[in-house]
């Protein structure tokens, strides 16, 4: 482990766990000015973390250690996941340690954690957020894997280091195995981000809510690390896609003096993507929820048509 890799991945994990509320608060300015409402502040989201992280935790009587205990998991699940990801520099200690597979495993985890949560205090809310969002991660995860799959293929490995590194040496030109993995990312995305079109994060009505009705009982630091790590997962996400379809810009290892040009280049991809994300929820509506699964069966279908036309054409 040399000097420069501990700083790129000390430098990412802070970047992550500061600058992930950021991208939420721009999300939210980007879709009200969208749709002619008053913006929130942009400061928004670390406002109420801060009010919930100095509120009292309200626990239900019956509630297990499960229940107390998947607010850390999750957190913690999401703040290795970003820490795996090369948003900033490709010189990471714990990449060997973890590939793409190890990745979606860690998503699988929090979800895994937070649905046994949201069961375990036996509210019918909790219970029916629950089944839906396990649904939705049994149809997402195998997209998000063929969409890592199109990419490993290209590059001949399963680390998301090593493959950021040869796609970024690639001469500018678009591969059609990654264009179909690129639409069937943003379609997996806004679904395991519980955003529109396949559920709406504003929402309060409980009959239609997917991960709102899996946090209705936590209160305090509890709900407080539930918010933060959503935001954590939306950032990885982003930076997901940014380090498969728009991987100009990371440092490479042995380049520390890179990283001062690392991190304008990924706030400025991240506000693009923030403001993209903002326009796609603004034009569509939420669909009902038997529709979910025929969205994400479409994200699978065009992620295994990208490892199709790799196969058959060889880009």
């Amino acid at each position: 482990m040399t000097l420069s890799g501990l700083l790129s991945q000390v430098l990412e994990v802070v970047l992550a766990l500061s600058a992930a509320p950021l991208l939420t608060g721009w999300i939210n300015m980007c879709r009200a000015w969208l749709q002619s409402r008053r913006a929130p502040s942009i400061w928004q989201p670390y406002r109420t973390l801060h009010k919930l992280f100095n509120k009292e935790s309200v626990v239900a009587v019956h509630a297990s250690p499960i229940f107390r205990g998947a607010p850390y998991v999750v957190w913690a699940c999401m703040t290795l996941a970003a820490a795996i990801v090369p948003t900033l520099s490709t010189d990471l200690p714990l990449s060997p340690a973890a590939d793409a597979i190890a990745l979606v495993g860690l998503f699988a985890l929090a979800r895994a954690a937070l649905s046994l949560a949201a069961v375990d205090v036996g509210t019918a809310f909790g219970t029916l957020g629950a089944r839906r969002e396990m649904l939705v991660g049994f149809l997402a995860e195998p997209a998000l894997l063929m969409v890592l799959f199109s990419a490993s293929l290209i590059t001949h490995s399963t680390l998301l280091t090593r493959i950021v590194s040869t796609l970024s040496h690639e001469q500018l030109a678009i591969y059609p195995s990654l264009a179909f993995a690129g639409i069937a990312f943003t379609m997996v995305s806004l679904a395991e981000n519980a955003r529109l079109p396949v559920d709406n994060p504003a929402t309060h009505l409980e009959l239609t809510m997917i991960h709102e009705a899996l946090i209705l009982e936590y209160s305090g630091r509890h709900l407080a690390l539930m918010e933060w790590a959503a935001s954590l997962k939306l950032f990885t996400y982003s930076c997901i896609g940014l380090a498969l379809f728009v991987p100009w810009g990371i440092a490479e290892a042995g380049n520390p003096g890179a990283l001062l040009f690392a991190i304008p280049a990924l706030f400025i991809k991240l506000l693009v993507g923030g403001a993209v994300l903002a326009a796609i929820e603004a034009v569509n509506a939420k669909m009902r929820i038997f529709r979910v699964p025929e969205f994400l069966a479409t994200a699978f279908l065009l992620a295994v048509i990208g490892m199709l036309v790799h196969f058959l054409l060889g880009a």
